[in-house]
């Protein structure tokens, strides 16, 4: 867990050191930080969903992904956990409310989908090399400095969310190793790909509202569905 113990250190430093010059940024030069990190995040989740072998395997994990994520209601969970943190610490009116938690939404789904997440978190489980993790740890620290310097310190907070995710796949990498094959981890980088083009369209370039966190079932059902898929779009001529 090396690896997610850096993380965690280099999100906490960027995300203070934003909020402590953010109020001294012109608010036309946050307006444009963002949507750069918009656009270099939906970059990155076309260059994500690229990595599909077959991309019907990729848009059921979405449909049904998406579906089980409303029927449980993940984001709006985070959303009520990250307002229960800020209770808990005496937050502001309604206004810093909404603003907390889509700080902690966002910095979250960017920080925690991801091939280098993934990847990164089993290799330093199964051998100790934290290298793909020290690698977005250096981008994690720039991002989490532009996120807080726009979306304040619920930004910090999705430090919880890092510890939980990363360092879970961590500790259950070698059964995950296991269990995973190349095409499973391909299906499921994109599917995550096509999470964070959600974010990158609802959250951070604000084109259009987009319940980003309800795909998160997606990253389970790709790979579990690859398998069966695969056999059966060979059986219809479909694969590819």
């Amino acid at each position: 867990m090396t690896g997610t113990w850096i993380n965690i250190a280099t999100v906490l430093l960027g995300g203070t050191i934003g909020l402590f010059f953010g109020s001294r940024l012109p608010e036309r030069i946050k307006q444009t930080v963002m949507a750069g990190l918009g656009l270099f995040t939906l970059v990155i989740g076309v260059s994500m969903f690229l990595e599909s072998q077959n991309a019907i395997i990729v848009l059921l994990s979405i449909l049904f992904g998406g579906i089980l994520g409303e029927w449980w209601g993940i984001e709006d969970g985070l959303a009520k956990f990250g307002a229960w943190i800020e209770k808990r610490l005496g937050g502001g009116d309604g206004s810093t409310n909404t603003r907390f938690v889509q700080g902690m939404l966002t910095a979250s789904l960017v920080f925690c989908v991801g091939p280098m997440t993934i990847l990164g978190s089993i290799q330093d489980g199964l051998s100790g090399d934290f290298t793909l993790l020290a690698i977005k740890s250096v981008l994690d620290l720039f991002a989490a400095l532009a996120f807080a310097s726009t979306l304040g310190v619920g930004v910090l907070f999705s430090v919880i969310v890092v510890l939980v995710y990363q360092g879970g796949l961590s500790l259950l990498a070698a059964q995950a190793q296991s269990l995973l094959t190349d095409a499973m981890m391909a299906e499921m980088t994109a599917a995550g790909g096509v999470i964070l083009l959600g974010l990158a369209l609802s959250s951070l370039l604000e084109i259009k509202k987009i319940r980003a966190g309800n795909f998160l079932p997606a990253l389970v059902i790709a790979p579990a569905i690859t398998p069966l898929m695969v056999r059966l779009l060979a059986l219809l001529g479909l694969g590819g």
